[in-house]
């Protein structure tokens, strides 16, 4: 919930949330925004719930939702309370959707620090091409090899995991 309690124009409003006023308006155009109130002068004044909603839409534009899925989620909620199970569940998919890009992410870096860890051993044994790693199947495998094998790399990521 917003801690303010007064109409702001689309000036503060994009100052606060941290886009530019061209991006409001344009949010607005799409659909994403509902109609704001205006000054007797047709200035914008957005309230302190357009506010709220405003954050939770840049949350589903940094977590990924196209504008087309934020679209559809904002014509839903228009629809008010009967289109809380269809909100629901359009959440449900999208938080699946990130979670599985954070386990793909989780084991792109888990392949990128091993590779780190490659050449910090080919660094402490003086610019060596194969470093000795314990328990490392790939030992024997060319410089070359190495670099190409961690393209494939694996590691197991539980959805939701994370670290502190």
């Amino acid at each position: 919930m917003s801690k303010i309690s007064t109409a702001l124009t689309i000036g503060q409003v994009a100052e606060t949330i941290g886009v530019s006023t061209h991006t409001l308006r344009y949010y607005e155009q799409a659909g994403l925004i509902r109609e704001v109130g205006r000054t007797q002068a047709g200035h914008r004044l957005y309230s302190p719930a357009d506010l709220d909603w405003l954050r939770f839409v840049m949350r589903l534009k940094a977590t990924g939702m196209p504008i087309a899925g934020m679209q559809a989620f904002a014509a839903l909620r228009a629809q008010g309370q009967p289109t809380m199970g269809a909100r629901r569940d359009q959440l449900v998919a999208h938080r699946d959707a990130v979670l599985g890009r954070i386990a793909e992410l989780q084991s792109n870096l888990g392949a990128i620090v091993d590779k780190i860890a490659y050449y910090e051993a080919a660094a402490r044994n003086g610019g060596a091409d194969e470093p000795t790693r314990q328990g490392d199947a790939a030992a024997s495998l060319s410089h070359s090899d190495k670099d190409s094998t961690w393209t494939t790399h694996k590691t197991t990521a539980t959805p939701g995991a994370g670290t502190s």
